[in-house]
């Protein structure tokens, strides 16, 4: 782990989901492979998904498919996820589980600002057991998603704290990028890097945010919010 600024006040940790919290890689290749394959006459392959860049369920689709479809694509997108999740979610990354026992056992309100949608969300709670969250904002509850910092403010006011007192770790440039601009301090999760290239890749696309903590793995957020534990 890399800290980078030095340390204040932390009054609550917020998370990204998907590629920070569990991996849904290949559940969410799938599942907007299946809802786009009707509208677009062709089943789209993982590169041109992954092209695009998808941050935001909703967003992503209306994007490829347009405002006319996009309602119904997405509805189609939801089905398929919940029918996948069992066989084609991995389940949270390893340390995890652990990182937030941790966590709430010193006491630190916990939330999440994720692209997912609520019925995504909640598929994937029930299902994998993530534990209570004082704040759960997702894309339904924002009227843009991130960079934009409109999630992570509305946490932050849910929890009834001040921006700054929070801290949001997540593994993508629209994380941190939103991270900042709610001037929140931010955390770069690095354990999901694990293809050739891709760790040295994101620290470099990443350098000019200046995260507050570089992450190698889920234990080290609990060295660095809850070292008692």
């Amino acid at each position: 782990m890399t800290h980078v600024t030095t340390p204040a006040r932390v009054s609550a940790v917020l998370f990204d989901v998907d590629g920070t919290l569990i991996d849904s890689y290949r559940l969410y290749l799938e599942a907007y492979r299946r809802a786009l394959e009707p509208f677009l006459g062709y089943a789209p392959t993982d590169e041109e998904i992954a092209e695009r860049g998808p941050s935001a369920e909703r967003r992503f689709l209306a994007d490829w498919v347009g405002p006319r479809h996009a309602e119904e694509c997405h509805a189609a997108m939801r089905r398929h996820y919940e029918a996948l999740h069992g066989a084609l979610c991995e389940g949270p990354y390893e340390g995890v589980p652990e990182m937030l026992a941790h966590l709430r056992s010193a006491g630190i309100p916990l939330g999440v600002v994720t692209g997912k949608g609520r019925h995504a969300w909640e598929v994937t709670d029930r299902s994998l057991r993530l534990g209570d969250f004082q704040v759960v904002v997702t894309e339904d509850d924002v009227g843009e998603p991130k960079p934009d910092p409109g999630g992570l403010l509305a946490a932050a006011d849910a929890l009834g704290i001040p921006p700054a007192e929070a801290v949001y770790v997540g593994d993508s440039v629209g994380d941190l990028r939103a991270g900042r601009a709610a001037g929140m301090r931010v955390g770069a999760a690095l354990w999901p890097k694990t293809a050739p290239g891709e760790r040295e890749s994101f620290l470099e696309r990443i350098r000019d945010l200046r995260p507050d903590w570089i992450l190698e793995r889920p234990a080290d957020v609990s060295r660095a919010f809850a070292p008692w534990c």
